[in-house]
């Protein structure tokens, strides 16, 4: 029975060792499909830089876990050799332990028919051999050597069961001891191979994140490169768009000054040919600030360029319809009912007199023409590039016609001080926080294909306005306008007052400061610093530092700059607002502030 179960017990290991050894073939067989699959995947599906290098990782990853399934199988094959080698062992020792029990248990016997041989003699009293063996058995044995005999013949039948049961023992031990060795050895090796396989799914999925990562990344670098690479050709189509419109303007503007002026003769014709081409030259090519660069109007004023042809022709000024649409630019855009915001002007007979009254566009457009035609002749322009009497025009038609013929009166004709003295003077009448656009004439020939020929560079509306202040003492005006209850250093708020007046703080072009070192920091900061080397233009904001200490002690704003000399007018001069001049670098110039006008 116990060679039964050593046998059972040896047929269940090799069984498990099988069974694992099969599940071992099973999992590199469906690993392998798998591994097949993902490669199929990855060559069918290689359509973009993340599913090409994730699939790349994930080809690798199944190449790693192949070799971790074809290092486990090899492991457990050896384990199996193994294991039936130590059973082979074991069942030569089971033999030869069986054979030499046989021999034992054959010797048993012939002991046992000698001891009831020996015993017949004793009790017949007669000699005969034993039955089972040729040795003549001794006559009259003794009771003693008998009574040996029977014990000696016991103890051999106990040596024989305790040596059959140490060997069975011996066997068993042995069996199970290798059995559980090689279960062990078994789940050694399938642990060890699961948490081999673990790993390498775990390090085969981060490389697959980071992969996927390092796409995303390339993609979303690619995405940026595309992004402006189309920006940058976007940028290119607008300028050619830009100058293709330019172009088109002033062909526009050239053939209805041909018309209007061909009475004049051909002398006047090639007179404003020679100026206009001058325009185009320097719209085309740069010239100046461009803070006077030409930008063309947009989409929705052209498409009102055939009603803007219409009603310039029909009330007599056909030559100024680039004007027009650079009057309608400024206003509306060429958006809303009334583009031409000719509600509140005198030719408006239909709607209400208020802001955005109109809701005919073409009426608007009629009104407009008739008020710009007015202002016009109000400021005794000659024609479309007599520039000075053109801002006085505009100017009235943003303020009204009562701005030019007082402008004329006060000063023979348009100024930015006097555009800004007006506007100050009506507010104050009206009781209005504002009146009127003091830069309109700017703001509208910035469209205006024949403006920038025609007007100076560089920024002059804040020196106008500082010049208008020349002679005054004290500061009040200004120190009480930033929020003063009594005198201080005002230089710095004078600069901040005539900024206002140019609508210079609203837009961010100049900080309001009252201490000279706050306004030095803005430019700095917003990188609008040059040192005190620097040539400056008109409107520049220069900064002095009296005792070289390098504190700021003063601020003024620049006229000009020519032949190394730097003029300014200066708030707190002396107590007084007046014009000053300095050598290019001189050693009390600190530096200079440059607004971006």
């Amino acid at each position: 029975m116990a060679d039964i179960k050593t046998r059972d017990a040896v047929k269940g290991t090799i069984k498990t060792l099988d069974k694992a050894a099969i599940a071992g073939e099973r999992m590199k067989s469906a690993y392998a499909k798998t591994k097949d699959k993902a490669e199929q995947g990855y060559y069918a599906e290689e359509n973009s830089p993340t599913e090409y290098a994730a699939d790349k990782f994930s080809h690798a990853s199944g190449r790693i876990k192949d070799e971790g399934i074809h290092q486990f199988n090899k492991q457990g094959q050896k384990s199996v050799a193994a294991t039936r080698e130590n059973i082979g062992k074991t069942k030569d020792k089971l033999a030869d332990f069986k054979t030499k029990r046989a021999a034992k248990a054959a010797e048993q016997k012939k002991a046992q028919a000698f001891a009831e041989q020996n015993g017949s003699l004793i009790r017949n009293g007669t000699v005969s051999r034993s039955p089972v063996s040729d040795v003549p058995v001794k006559p009259e044995v003794p009771q003693t050597a008998a009574n040996s005999l029977i014990k000696t013949r016991q103890q051999g039948k106990r040596t024989i069961k305790t040596t059959a049961r140490n060997a069975e023992k011996t066997v068993k031990t042995t069996a199970r001891g290798t059995v559980k060795a090689t279960e062990k050895g078994v789940k050694t090796a399938q642990a060890t191979s699961k948490t081999a396989i673990k790993t390498t799914e775990q390090t085969a999925k981060a490389a697959q994140k980071t992969a996927k990562a390092s796409a995303k990344a390339a993609q979303k670098a690619a995405q940026a490169a595309k992004a402006t690479a189309k920006a940058t050709a976007e940028a290119t189509k607008a300028t050619v768009r830009a100058t293709i419109a330019a172009v088109k303007a002033i062909i526009a503007g050239t053939k209805a000054l041909i018309s209007a002026l061909i009475a004049g003769g051909w002398v006047a014709v090639v007179i404003i040919l020679i100026v206009v081409l001058l325009g185009c030259a320097v719209s085309l090519f740069g010239g100046g600030s461009d803070s006077t660069s030409y930008t063309p109007v947009s989409a929705e004023v052209k498409a009102y360029e055939p009603l803007i042809q219409k009603y310039a022709k029909q009330y007599g000024i056909p030559e100024y319809v680039e004007l027009i649409k650079a009057v309608m630019m400024q206003e509306s855009g060429g958006r809303g009912l009334d583009p031409m915001q000719a509600a509140e002007g005198s030719f408006n007979t239909r709607y209400p007199h208020e802001p955005n009254g109109i809701k005919d566009p073409e009426y608007s457009i009629e009104c407009g023409v008739q008020e710009l035609k007015a202002a016009l002749i109000s400021a005794e322009v000659e024609n479309p590039i007599d520039m000075e009497r053109i801002k006085l025009a505009l100017q009235g038609y943003n303020f009204g016609n009562g701005y030019i013929s007082w402008a004329k009166s006060n000063y023979g004709g348009y100024s930015y001080a006097n555009a800004v003295e007006f506007s100050t003077m009506q507010a104050q009448r009206l009781g209005w926080e504002k009146y009127g656009d003091t830069q309109y004439p700017a703001h509208v020939l910035r469209y205006y294909p024949y403006g920038r020929a025609f007007t100076s560079g560089g920024n002059q509306a804040i020196v106008e306005v500082a010049l208008t202040q020349l002679g005054n003492e004290g500061g009040q005006p200004y120190w009480s306008w930033y929020g003063f209850n009594g005198r201080v250093e005002w230089c710095a708020c004078f600069v901040s007052w005539c900024a206002d007046q140019c609508g210079y703080l609203e837009s961010g072009i100049i900080p309001k400061f009252s201490l000279c070192s706050d306004g030095a920091d803005w430019f700095n900061g917003n990188g609008q610093w040059q040192d005190k080397n620097y040539e400056p233009s008109a409107g520049t904001i220069i900064f002095f530092d009296w005792d070289g200490d390098g504190t700021i002690d003063h601020v003024g704003i620049v006229e000009k700059c020519e032949n190394g000399i730097v003029y300014t007018v200066e708030g707190n001069s002396g107590d007084a607002c007046k014009q000053q001049q300095y050598p290019v670098g001189g050693g009390s110039i600190y530096g200079y502030g440059v607004p971006k006008y």
